[in-house]
């Protein structure tokens, strides 16, 4: 269980179905990507040129309640969007889609990512007396495009131009009076694919949202691609050229779920094939292997599967724990004792390997071993399925600064002392490709090598920080 945050997760969706109610269909979909964000959730919904919209803090029930929902109407095209953001605290204006009048009517917008010029953008909008309602990066990204508008011959134009003064890891799901339109960063960082339900077209972070709907995937969104979605049908542009490709390994380990195929790989595969790998790299006699749940589930049946040793639970997550719980009680030790329990009936007596994603500040696994040592467990092995979390990620999630990483000042012997296990082991950095062999694309795996994909150094940690990222 990492203390890693997920991302934002987006949707769109442009309908050609008469009888499809798109609220519904919006609303769902945000339920399949509720994994990427629990922050907050916002639904914009295009009537013909007329946008009505509702977003809120908390999970999908809290923010997104049946009575607003009724008060949306119906429309043609939708936004959705759930939250994370690295604010400890998120103001409404933050909340996504963000919906504004410009030039041409309305626009909506939501994005999931990190601009990394943010601080120049946004100087040079100042400068221009753009006037700031929140502190976040998709209005900006909104300003660059409404201003490109002016001039520009059509929307797909203004985006073009606005989306080519971005540096960094983005998607851009928009829609204006009578377009939906979305943009993958140039190196395809962040995840976004289109599809089908009926004759209508969908945007997601997720495959896996097509699958909830009842839908059918097509393809993932090429790099540096806008897809544009009206009533002539599909267009495809390529915005900004892709010299280079580095999808977010993490993708695989942690953030998409696994019935998502992401880029041509499935994640539960990369997931197994961890397992699979940390199993040759790190074998020890044992009587089960269990998974830290989620996300250490598949890897844990790899593991099973390539030693032979039986795979049973061991630990059982407690699922409903929403927002308001954790307002309620802030200390981290009682939340992770009421997030997570160890099942004695199965650990009791027994030598146990358990299998977790990743390890960043420690606390969380040394709190696993201790639930697994108390519940009776004779040893406890601790494998994780990605190597040592050393650098923080500038570009996708909301991580630890380097001074707080327990794998940037420990060995893995110190940590294996620091969380009380018998014995630790991290993927081999050179084999974590491995686990998504398949994939159309590189790589980014700058958390474990330190090797980034673009120049970060003029970013400091305080301004990573100083704005709300739309994660």
């Amino acid at each position: 269980m990492s203390e890693l945050h997920d991302e934002c997760g987006v949707f769109g969706i442009y309908k050609n179905d008469e009888d499809m109610n798109i609220v519904d269909e919006t609303y769902l979909a945000l339920y399949a990507l509720q994994h990427r964000g629990q922050i907050g959730a916002g639904i914009a919904v295009n009537n013909n040129g007329k946008m009505t919209y509702y977003k809120d803090h908390g999970m999908i029930p809290e923010a997104l309640p049946e009575a607003e929902l009724n008060r949306l109407g119906v429309g043609n095209i939708a936004l959705g969007h759930v939250k994370y953001s690295s604010g400890e605290a998120v103001d409404h204006e933050n909340l996504a889609p963000l919906v504004m009048r410009y030039i041409k009517g309305q626009l909506a917008i939501c994005m999931n990512g990190s601009i990394t010029n943010f601080h120049d953008l946004r100087e040079e909008l100042n400068q221009g007396a753009a006037i700031f309602q929140s502190n976040g990066d998709t209005e900006v990204i909104s300003y660059l495009i409404a201003r490109a508008r002016i001039n520009a011959a059509s929307i797909e134009d203004a985006v073009r131009e606005a989306v080519n003064k971005l540096e960094g890891a983005y998607v851009i799901v928009l829609m204006s009076p009578s377009k939906l339109i979305g943009v993958r960063d140039p190196m395809g960082i962040r995840p976004l694919c289109y599809g089908k339900i009926g004759e209508s077209y969908v945007l997601a972070s997720e495959s896996c949202v097509f699958d909830s709907l009842g839908g059918e995937f097509v393809r993932d969104i090429r790099p540096g691609e806008m897809i544009v979605f009206d009533e002539d049908g599909i267009h495809s542009f390529q915005v900004i050229e892709s010299k280079k490709t580095a999808l977010c390994l993490f993708e695989y380990v942690y953030f998409s779920r696994p019935d998502t195929v992401l880029d041509g790989v499935s994640v539960a595969r990369a997931r197994q094939r961890a397992g699979e790998l940390l199993a040759k790299q790190h074998p020890v006699e044992a009587d089960f292997v269990c998974g830290v749940p989620d996300c250490g589930i598949e890897s844990a049946i790899g593991y099973s599967m390539a030693s032979g040793i039986r795979y049973a639970t061991g630990l059982i997550k407690n699922k409903y724990i929403g927002r308001a719980f954790n307002d309620r009680k802030k200390n981290s030790e009682y939340l992770m004792r009421i997030k997570l329990n160890a099942l004695k009936h199965n650990v009791e007596g027994k030598r146990v390997i358990v299998i977790d994603d990743s390890i960043l500040k420690g606390a969380t696994s040394r709190h696993i071993v201790d639930l697994l040592r108390a519940a009776g467990a004779k040893e406890v092995h601790m494998r994780i399925a990605s190597p040592m979390f050393k650098n923080p990620c500038y570009l996708t999630s909301d991580t630890t600064p380097k001074e707080d990483l327990i794998a940037a000042k420990m060995s893995v012997d110190e940590i294996c002392r620091y969380i009380g296990a018998d014995s630790l082991g991290f993927l081999d950095p050179e084999s974590l490709p491995e686990i998504a062999k398949e994939c159309q694309l590189g790589f980014c795996d700058a958390c474990f090598t330190g090797n980034y994909p673009l120049s970060v150094s003029d970013i400091s940690r305080s301004d990573k920080y100083s704005h709300k990222i739309e994660l």
